[in-house]
């Protein structure tokens, strides 16, 4: 425009001066990277929680599926037992020395057998008590991330406050509540 010309501000112009004059330097573009910055790492933070609860369930299931297989083992053992048992019996109430030794070798067989099913027994129990101690870790991993993530939020809603009231305080409190999202990250990190 020329400078003869008559020039009109609208509300909305006057608005923006006015806060352009009034708004502490850089504050909304500080705080707008402020939030990007916590966005991208509570989107990390958020995928590592959901990684970590989904590696639980499934250690959960594998450590379930070991104690059934365990489980079989052991009632596979109990009926060798009981074939044992019956062998042994057979072999006392039999006349014939021929008759005994038959039922004597098949009661060593079984005896044989036991012990091989149970060693397998006791290592499937012990595979399924070592998926139940990592799934427990892991979900332990992921209240840390959750825990992380939470405050990485809270830390964007005072962001948004702060943005809407100008106060620079709230800002500070955006930092701090991002600090302590970022240090419960950092734990879960290294499983802490």
């Amino acid at each position: 425009m020329s400078e003869h010309d008559f020039h009109v501000h609208g509300p909305h112009d006057h608005e923006l001066e006015h806060a352009a004059q009034h708004e502490p330097k850089g504050f909304a573009g500080q705080l707008a990277v402020i939030t990007a910055i916590l966005a991208t790492v509570g989107a990390f933070f958020s995928y590592m929680g959901g990684a970590t609860q989904a590696n639980a369930a499934l250690l959960k299931n594998e450590a379930a599926i070991r104690k059934t297989e365990a489980s079989n083992q052991w009632n596979y053992y109990q009926s060798k037992g009981n074939k044992q048992n019956m062998a042994e019996l057979a072999a006392e109430l039999v006349s014939s020395e021929e008759q005994r030794t038959k039922y004597r070798d098949k009661v060593a067989r079984y005896d044989k057998e036991k012990a091989d099913i149970k060693l397998k027994a006791e290592a499937l129990e012990a595979a399924s008590a070592q998926a139940d101690e990592e799934s427990a870790h892991q979900m332990h991993l992921h209240h840390r991330w959750a825990q992380a993530t939470t405050a990485l939020q809270v830390a964007i809603a005072l962001a948004a406050i702060a943005l809407l009231t100008r106060r620079r305080w709230m800002e500070w409190g955006t930092l701090a509540m991002g600090g302590v999202g970022v240090v419960l990250g950092g734990m879960a990190w290294l499983q802490l």
